[in-house]
């Protein structure tokens, strides 16, 4: 994915294209993905984080996703 996004701010080119939109809920997880798994999504892929802040700086892209720590909640619960 980061061969994909290069140096563009969006996989869209300069705005949120079709592929940002599809992808940017997935970014909600990834707080989850780090804490059980014990890892660092950043570490191995910056451009993707970078990406993902950018998105998330979009006031309509930040309201309409689910905060990551309800996501978390939401893992542990599936996990009982």
């Amino acid at each position: 994915m980061e061969g994909e996004l290069g140096d563009k701010l969006f996989f869209g080119g300069d705005t949120i294209g079709f592929v940002d939109v599809a992808l940017v809920p997935i970014t909600s997880w990834f707080y989850t993905y780090e804490t059980l798994g014990n890892f660092s999504i950043e570490g191995d892929c910056p451009k993707l984080i970078a990406w993902a802040k950018r998105c998330l700086e979009k006031e309509s892209v930040a309201k309409s996703l689910p905060h990551r720590h309800k996501i978390y909640e939401y893992a542990l619960e599936l996990n009982k």
